[in-house]
């Protein structure tokens, strides 16, 4: 197969707490009100991306996976997952804050649900003024502590908040209380997985039903990490014109690309599909003699037989994510 870099047609998805920021700030073209999610690289059973143009275009990330295995995915990807693709790439924009959540292990979530856990990270795009995210506890408290605050619905006094400006970014591992805070657009890079136990909502209600959103506390309760840590925020480097290390789990590998000239990329040792998530300025990634552009808020995937690329750019930032 003559592979080329792939863009995905992507999926927008109505939240309670969704903007405006995926038109206006990364010109997506949804007619919709209230759009949180783009969901750019999907293998989410019932929400799969196709493939936006060229030779392949209308083929799901299932369909590659099936027809080219290893040849798509890396053969290390191929020997894990099977047809399985284990990450799910969105772009978020949160005009009101989203509900407090936690998301389950690997092991609870197959046992309970036959699904991928969901550890995720995210990489602030753009904040408003004072926006805030929540990460954590910021006391050390038991589980019976919280269940307290949960009934005295005043769980939001122990949680750690932080405040964000562009280019922050925080890994989230299963287990973490978190929310994303109003104000705030991120690139968010996770497992496969749309597994979500909510905690606490704000009472609010959701305008399409007329309804509160459901709760899921009992299911929440031993899957929670009660610790306090001393850094939430990752910490990375910003030089120039290399990959420079952002977040590596065992789930996902992420480093950050700040390019003002051309560079060559040399993947051949690194087994697995790579993909770009522009979220700064725009470049074009030049293979076989051809071009193709991305612009900030778009999202590029290079198929694991695609060695070696380069990248032009007066000033662009990518994520450069692998498994």
């Amino acid at each position: 197969m003559n592979f080329y870099p792939l863009k995905f047609t992507p999926l927008y998805k109505y939240r309670i707490w969704g903007g405006e920021k995926l038109n206006t700030v990364l010109n997506k073209n949804h007619k919709e009100n209230n759009i949180g999610e783009s969901w750019e690289i999907s293998d989410v059973s019932g929400d799969e991306t196709l493939v936006a143009e060229g030779a392949l275009m209308g083929k799901s990330l299932r369909d590659l996976t099936i027809q080219f295995q290893g040849e798509f995915v890396g053969n290390n990807v191929y020997e894990k997952f099977g047809q399985e693709f284990p990450l799910l790439i969105k772009f978020i924009d949160a005009k009101t804050p989203l509900s407090i959540q936690v998301h389950p292990s690997n092991e609870i979530a197959k046992e309970r649900h036959n699904s991928f856990g969901k550890n995720e990270m995210w990489y602030v795009m753009q904040a408003d003024e004072d926006a805030k995210l929540i990460v954590g506890f910021d006391e050390e408290i038991s589980k019976d502590e919280y269940q307290e605050h949960l009934k005295n619905n005043t769980i939001l006094e122990v949680l750690h908040y932080e405040n964000v400006k562009k280019g922050d970014t925080f890994y989230i591992p299963t287990g973490r209380v978190h929310a994303i805070g109003a104000g705030v657009l991120l690139a968010e890079i996770q497992q496969t997985s749309d597994i979500t136990y909510r905690i606490y909502d704000y009472d609010r209600v959701d305008s399409k039903t007329g309804q509160k959103r459901d709760l899921h506390n009992e299911q929440a309760l031993d899957v929670i990490d009660y610790s306090v840590y001393e850094m939430y925020k990752t910490s990375y480097d910003l030089d120039k014109n290399i990959s420079n290390k952002l977040v590596h789990s065992p789930y996902f590998t992420t480093n950050i690309l700040d390019i003002n000239t051309t560079v060559n990329k040399d993947y051949s040792s690194i087994d697995s599909f790579i993909i770009f998530m522009c979220v700064e300025g725009n470049a074009t990634i030049h293979y076989n003699n051809k071009a193709y552009t991305i612009n900030c808020g778009e999202t590029i995937l290079l198929p694991a037989a695609i060695q070696n690329v380069t990248i032009k750019a007066t000033q662009v930032r990518l994520l450069e994510v692998y498994y």
